[in-house]
């Protein structure tokens, strides 16, 4: 029996990367998993496959994030093969418009905050309704929002900072229901949305592993496993803390 055997769990953006790891490990110590997806359905589809190979549960739910409703329809389609949840990760987001102030417009601006910031606040919101009393609420920010400033990635790190906040509040509110609120701060992960950069490029991968004391990249299941302690009740003492998962890249 695993240490989250008869829990539920929903993790957004779970088709890959971070989340996929997410929702691979929580089902492996037990959780039945509703894997979120936006577009593709095929790695939403893959990683459920992957998870019930082993001999866990899951399931796939796609819901567009940042837009009108979103909340709304992203729980329909959970209520639809689940009744109640234990753990909820906000994970799905945006890498956001790459470049310094005076480069980002509006409608950039407005779609990373709406998906990193405005999805995870709403999200949450409607599921408390379904989130069980001693649950977890574990929220995926970045080391950016605590880190020496990258200009060229502000509304990113913005976007992130807002969850920081969220996370404090909501851990604050929902203390009384037993439930506890962490953040979880990644530095840079070897996943596909920093494939074209990071891998093949031996000079970025060496400039990237020499920011840890560590002196390499993180792969998603090296953040599963915090998110895993996180969702487990050995964490039931922890709320309302911003865990550094940066590999030690913030120590000064």
């Amino acid at each position: 029996m695993g240490t989250l055997t008869g829990k539920t769990a929903l993790v957004t953006g779970a088709s890959r990367g971070i989340g996929q790891g997410i929702a691979l490990r929580l089902a492996a110590d037990g959780a039945r998993v509703a894997v979120h997806y936006n577009a593709n359905e095929d790695a939403a589809k893959q990683t459920v496959a992957t998870i019930e190979a082993a001999g866990a549960e899951a399931f796939a739910i796609q819901a567009e994030l940042g837009i009108p409703g979103d909340a709304r329809t992203l729980w329909a389609a959970f209520d639809a093969r689940a009744e109640g949840v234990d753990i909820i990760v906000n994970n799905a987001a945006v890498p956001g418009p790459y470049g310094h102030l005076g480069a980002i417009d509006p409608d950039e601006f407005d779609k990373v905050f709406a998906v990193n910031a405005k999805a995870p606040f709403f999200v949450t919101q409607e599921g408390l309704t379904r989130l069980r009393d001693g649950g977890r609420v574990i929220n995926i920010s970045t080391g950016l929002t605590r880190t020496a400033a990258m200009s060229e990635l502000i509304a990113y790190a913005m976007s992130k900072g807002a969850i920081d906040v969220f996370t404090v509040n909501l851990a604050k509110d929902l203390g009384t229901r037993g439930i506890t609120v962490n953040t979880i701060a990644p530095g840079v992960v070897d996943t596909d949305v920093n494939a074209t950069w990071l891998r093949g490029n031996d000079q970025a991968l060496a400039a990237t592993a020499a920011l840890s004391p560590l002196n390499r990249v993180a792969d998603p299941a090296e953040i599963a496993d915090i998110a895993a302690f996180l969702a487990s009740d050995d964490s039931r003492w922890v709320t309302g803390q911003w865990i550094d998962a940066t590999g030690g890249a913030l120590i000064i």
